[in-house]
């Protein structure tokens, strides 16, 4: 794999509208438009992920824990962009299985074209865009400083803060960190300009 770094998406930029199906239950999930009962109007959290990547099992059960945390707040959605074709694992129907094993209460859908990965100019897994009530980018990056190996703890404390302050009428604030982590494994003919540039180093 690649070490691949948040490439940043600049602050204030208005949320990319996707249709997606949600791997539990097959409805589609249409942003921006209200998340069911944890829609609009306040923050909305998208969150990409994946199976397999030991970054994602890392803070896959904080994920779960964010989800409870934040139920009836915050509107989250998890999506998984990588290519089937290069890792099996990533699925529709092993994410489903994933999705149930953790308890997720927020959609995780498949993003087969990758467009909606692009649209967001997302690079890794796990890799997070946090919009305000207005649905401007107020938060992205890392959902804390733990990585596997590194002996931090794993608490989301950076991205809990950011839905905090929002959700108490504050911004975030200005020092955000990018995550790392797998990059996006995509199709053949499908790597955006953007993620040569996210690149870390090779391992």
């Amino acid at each position: 794999m690649s070490l691949t770094a948040s490439t940043m998406m600049e602050l204030g930029t208005v949320i990319p509208s996707f249709s997606l199906p949600d791997v539990r239950t097959g409805k589609m999930v249409r942003v921006p438009e209200p998340l069911g009962q944890q829609g609009a109007p306040g923050p909305i959290l998208v969150m990409f992920i994946c199976r397999h990547c030991p970054y994602v099992i890392h803070v896959k059960s904080e994920l779960a824990r964010i989800g409870r945390d934040y139920a009836g707040k915050v509107a989250i959605i998890a999506i998984s962009s990588n290519d089937v074709g290069y890792v099996a694992d990533d699925s529709p129907e092993k994410l489903k299985e994933m999705a149930e094993e953790l308890g997720f209460n927020f959609p995780l859908c498949y993003d087969e074209t990758q467009d909606v990965a692009t649209s967001f100019t997302a690079a890794c897994t796990p890799d997070i865009f946090l919009f305000d009530k207005d649905r401007r980018l107020a938060y992205r990056g890392q959902i804390d400083g733990s990585r596997p190996g590194n002996a931090v703890a794993v608490d989301g404390r950076d991205l809990r803060a950011a839905m905090d302050a929002l959700l108490k009428g504050a911004r975030p604030a200005a020092e955000q960190r990018p995550a790392t982590g797998c990059n996006i494994k995509w199709k053949p003919g499908k790597q955006p300009v953007y993620y040569q540039s996210a690149l870390v180093k090779k391992q």
